[in-house]
């Protein structure tokens, strides 16, 4: 595929960060009841997901739903019944969990990056579910010297304690970037002068013939369908992982795993 000119760059307007009361629960932490939960829109909390009871109204909730979408937090509608098996409390129809991860805006990365004087080297996941490849993917951004994970707010496994121990710590040492549109991500990158790159079994070039000393971003892609078509059709370049054998291919976290070093060697090593 042909490189894309690169687009202007685009200036950014600094997200807030968020911040709650904290009830501890033997696996999770939760933000229980309408007032707590709106409080914690305008501290430093890093919100998972909010779980609002189906047909519920009344004070707050349309404040909780606006502040999600300016938030880009998933909002699941359940049954009573799943809200008051998980606390005693008064729930008000409203619980959210709290994250391990502390979630950072697309562009704000970008800036900080290149102010540091680093070339970007982003990755993307689509359709990953499995929280123990996100786990070793996050590990092998931060070994490689990546520095973002850009995921969607639905459709990719949760940053969970399982993905934590995963990443043997890893997550707490890279930034991560949840968006409500891989394809607008993608739009952002373009703007700022990332490359985006994606993998495709009948791609024309190995993935040791790219360029990866530019600024770039990987998207790697479910293991069975791999990327959405729709992400794939906006990259700019294809590329595949060559094997020795006919075998299915490599699991996502290790092909992750193999771009990266190709990533960090040329950017370590240039070829002379």
């Amino acid at each position: 595929m042909e490189e894309r000119k690169n687009r202007p760059q685009k200036r950014y307007t600094p997200t807030r960060n968020y911040s709650a009361e904290r009830r501890q629960t033997s696996e999770r932490k939760f933000i229980i009841g309408r007032q707590p939960l709106l409080e914690s829109f305008g501290t430093d909390t890093n919100i998972e997901k909010i779980l609002i009871q189906k047909n519920a109204e009344g004070d707050g909730l349309n404040e909780i739903k606006n502040a999600a979408r300016e938030h880009n937090i998933p909002v699941q509608y359940v049954p009573i019944e799943k809200l008051n098996g998980m606390t005693k409390a008064n729930h008000q129809g409203v619980l959210a969990y709290i994250s391990n991860v502390k979630y950072m805006d697309l562009q704000e990365v970008i800036d900080f990056v290149v102010g540091k004087g680093e070339t970007p080297l982003f990755v993307m996941l689509d359709g990953v579910t499995d929280v123990r490849n996100i786990g070793a993917i996050s590990r092998s951004i931060h070994c490689c010297g990546a520095q973002a994970l850009i995921i969607p707010d639905k459709g990719v496994g949760a940053l969970n304690e399982e993905a934590f121990k995963s990443s043997a710590g890893a997550l707490e040492h890279i930034q991560v970037v949840r968006v409500n549109s891989l394809l607008k991500a993608i739009d952002s990158l373009h703007l700022n002068g990332i490359q985006v790159f994606t993998s495709e079994m009948r791609a024309d070039k190995n993935v040791h013939e790219l360029d990866l000393s530019i600024p770039s971003c990987i998207i790697m892609g479910d293991e069975g369908r791999g990327v959405t078509p729709y992400l794939a059709k906006a990259a700019d370049y294809f590329f595949k992982i060559p094997m020795a054998t006919n075998f299915d291919s490599f699991n996502v976290s290790v092909a992750a795993g193999i771009v990266l070093y190709e990533a960090m060697k040329q950017r370590m090593f240039p070829a002379k």
